[in-house]
């Protein structure tokens, strides 16, 4: 049996929403205004000059959201987005060169 996830009241996690974090480093002003725009959409919220987190992000919204990023980025861009729990674990996925690269870390 998986060990079970809980949140800080001890009740299982049960939902498919995940807390992701976005690191971002856009390459010109207009990427970034567009970014910061765009992750305001969905909801993130800004903790650091080019960091946001959501912990209310579905799956489904997510592979939406990497989708309008490849739209407003070019290959100068840098994204890395920090996702938990990715089968029961942290994923890292970065956009570089306009490729999305993923790494599921196992503990």
């Amino acid at each position: 049996m998986e060990d079970a996830l809980y949140t800080r009241s001890g009740i299982p996690y049960t939902h498919r929403d995940m807390f992701v974090a976005v690191a971002c480093e856009f390459a010109s002003d207009d990427h970034r205004k567009a970014g910061h725009a765009l992750l305001a959409q969905y909801g993130f919220r800004r903790v650091l000059q080019e960091a946001f987190e959501s912990t209310t992000l579905p799956e489904a919204a997510l592979n939406r959201l990497k989708k309008d990023l490849d739209r407003i980025t070019d290959s100068y861009d840098g994204i890395r987005l920090y996702q938990f729990p990715v089968e029961g674990t942290l994923a890292i996925t970065v956009l570089k060169e306009k490729k999305w690269r993923r790494l599921i870390v196992k503990v």
